[in-house]
C-alpha cells in the first residue's frame, strides 16, 4: 500500500472536488476522470502536510526541552512527515508531470512546462528545509537545551509557511492542468509509486488523511484500501491512531 494508493486508487467514490460532499460526493470511480481522481488525491496530501507541519511548530514551542521522550516523539514525527512529502516530490517529479505534460496538446505543454520548471525549482528548496529540520531534531536530541528546541520549532514553522505558498501555487497552476491526464496513466502512476513506510506508518497516514476528510474523501480514501486492510482499519487501526494521536498532541484527533 504505497501513498498514493491510500490517497488516490479507489474502487467505488470520491469527491467530485475538494470539500465535496452528498450525492455528488460519491459518483463511481469509473465515472470519474482521472485526472479528476489525481487532483483530488494531490489536494488530500496537500492539506495532511500543511496541518502536520504547523501542528509539530506548536507542540514543539512548548514542549519541556529536556525531556527525551517528548523530543522522541516530536522529531520522529517530523521524520515520517518529512518522508511522505519527498515521496509525494519524488512521484510528482519523477511521474506524473512528466504523463501530464506527454498527454497535453503542444502549446498547453510548452507552458505547462515552464510552470513545471518553476515548481521544481521551488521543489528543491523545500527539499533543503527539509534536510534543515533533520538537522535541528538531530541536535535537539542531543543538546536537550531550550535553544534547539527553539530552533527545531522554527524550523518546522519556516517550512510551514514554504509548503503553504508552495502548495497553494502548484494548486492554482497546476492541478487544473490535470484533466488531460489519460485514465492508463494515473493507474500507472498510482501502481509504480514507491513507499518506504512501515506497514503501522502507513496506517497512521491513513488516519491522518482521514481525520479532516469530507464524507465524500472518507469513502474514497477507505475504498482504495483491500479489504483486509479496511477491516484491520476498523477494528484496530482508528483505535491506534486515536491513542498516538493523543500521545503526540495530549488530545484526540478532530474526527
Amino acid at each position: 500500500m504505497t501513498a498514493p494508493a491510500v490517497l488516490s486508487r479507489s474502487d467505488s467514490t470520491r469527491p467530485s472536488e475538494p470539500g465535496a460532499s452528498g450525492p455528488e460526493a460519491a459518483r463511481p470511480a469509473a465515472a470519474v476522470p482521472a485526472g479528476a481522481r489525481a487532483a483530488a488525491y494531490e489536494h488530500v496530501l496537500h492539506r495532511l502536510v500543511r496541518r502536520e507541519l504547523r501542528v509539530l511548530a506548536g507542540l514543539s514551542a512548548w514542549a519541556a526541552p529536556d525531556d527525551p521522550a517528548r523530543t522522541a516523539a516530536l522529531t520522529a514525527h517530523a521524520d515520517l512527515v518529512g518522508r511522505l512529502l519527498l515521496q509525494h516530490h519524488t512521484m510528482e517529479r519523477d511521474l506524473l508531470w512528466p504523463a501530464l505534460l506527454r498527454a497535453l496538446p503542444a502549446g498547453d505543454a510548452e507552458r505547462a512546462r515552464e510552470r513545471v520548471a518553476d515548481w521544481t525549482l521551488r521543489c528543491a528548496r523545500l527539499d533543503h528545509l527539509l534536510r534543515d529540520i533533520s538537522t535541528a531534531a538531530r541536535q535537539w536530541a542531543v543538546a536537550g537545551t531550550d535553544p534547539a528546541r527553539t530552533a527545531f520549532a522554527r524550523a518546522c514553522l519556516g517550512l510551514a509557511d514554504a509548503v503553504d505558498r508552495h502548495t497553494a501555487d502548484e494548486e492554482h497552476d497546476l492541478l487544473p492542468l490535470l484533466p488531460a491526464l489519460p485514465a492508463g496513466d494515473w493507474a500507472a502512476i498510482t501502481a509504480a509509486a514507491g513507499c518506504g513506510l512501515t506497514g503501522r506508518e502507513r496506517m497512521f497516514v491513513l488516519g491522518l488523511a482521514l481525520e479532516d476528510a469530507c464524507p465524500g474523501e472518507r469513502a474514497r480514501l477507505l475504498a482504495a484500501l483491500s479489504p483486509a486492510t479496511r477491516l484491520a482499519w476498523r477494528l484496530t487501526g482508528r483505535r491506534r491512531y486515536r491513542a498516538a494521536v493523543v500521545r503526540l498532541r495530549g488530545e484526540p484527533p478532530a474526527a
